[in-house]
């Protein structure tokens, strides 16, 4: 029953994309929780929920992970929905190693229910990210085939080897992803081979690419398998879900 965290400090990477399209992929095989940790809440409203309770409840013990816990639409997957609250729940949390730990807590009682967990984390590393990190057995870094995205890549490295050694030392990086890829560009073609070169066999073998039909699925609050089934951003996710399947399986 591990437990991913989908990571990145930049913001619009693919990150929240690849966090509700992988959870659905593997919820047509495996019983899923999806983790809405981002205060912008787009992995729940992805998702078509409207939740009453949300993971800073969770978070601030007014409830249990289990009775926050919400159904969604697609078989097999449940949902623990964010709130626009957890901004500010993100500016009390300390960082005391109590407080880092309180999802890694929470969790306990729900893990034993599900087969993967996927944490959508927030674009940055503040106490949220790090309530994540602290969570997370497997890490899978969304990498946006654009110029500047190496940069940060050596930072983030740096904060989750931080994290191993002081708070969890299970995490472990599953793999970078390619996203937002156009291959018909000499610009995507040379970040590709420039972060296969740096990470070698950690990068995914799959690339996501740059899709309008990716960019549309969220506003009709549904996954890409059910919004445009046979598109290969479609394609892509469910790749995907086959290739975490076999990397976790021999981690």
């Amino acid at each position: 029953m591990p437990v991913i965290g989908v990571i990145n400090q930049k913001g619009g990477v693919g990150k929240t994309t690849t966090a509700v399209n992988l959870s659905a992929a593997l919820a047509r095989l495996r019983n899923v929780l999806l983790i809405d940790l981002d205060p912008q809440a787009n992995a729940t409203s992805g998702l078509g929920l409207l939740p009453s309770t949300s993971v800073l409840d969770v978070l601030s013990g007014r409830s249990s992970a289990r009775r926050a816990v919400l159904r969604a639409r697609q078989r097999n997957l449940s949902v623990l929905a964010a709130s626009a609250e957890l901004a500010g729940a993100a500016i009390e949390l300390d960082a005391s190693a109590d407080d880092m730990q309180l999802l890694a807590k929470a969790l306990i009682g729900v893990r034993p229910s599900f087969e993967f967990i996927v944490l959508d984390a927030p674009p940055s590393f503040g106490s949220l990210t790090l309530n994540a990190l602290v969570a997370a057995d497997q890490l899978i870094v969304p990498v946006q085939c654009e110029y500047y995205a190496l940069e940060g890549i050596a930072g983030m490295m740096d904060t989750i080897e931080r994290v191993r050694s002081s708070l969890n030392p299970s995490l472990n990086v599953l793999g970078l992803l390619l996203t937002m890829a156009d291959q018909r560009t000499n610009l995507s073609q040379q970040v590709e081979a420039n972060v296969r070169q740096h990470f070698g066999a950690l990068v995914f073998d799959v690339v996501v690419p740059r899709s309008v039909r990716l960019a549309e699925a969220p506003s009709h609050g549904l996954p890409i398998f059910e919004y445009a089934p046979g598109s290969a951003g479609a394609v892509a996710y469910e790749a995907l879900s086959e290739e975490v399947l076999r990397r976790v399986a021999e981690a």
